[in-house]
């Protein structure tokens, strides 16, 4: 994860992917749900409200994130 930040850093980056890990730390996240955007918002402020962001952080991490 360290050489795709270092990769991005001043760019705009486009990564599609499955795991929490990978997209905590993006500025933005688009949350798509079977093709429809669902959530919108970095990490934190998705976290703060009661979306399908949070319930997908919580079955992949068991907990609120």
């Amino acid at each position: 994860m360290a050489s795709l930040q270092a990769a991005a850093k001043d760019r705009l980056v486009i990564v599609i992917a499955h795991r929490l890990s990978t997209i905590r730390n993006a500025d933005r996240i688009v949350f798509l749900e079977n093709g429809v955007i669902r959530d919108v918002g970095d990490h934190d402020t998705l976290m703060s409200a009661d979306g399908p962001y949070r319930e997908f952080v919580k079955l992949q991490t068991g907990e609120d994130g």
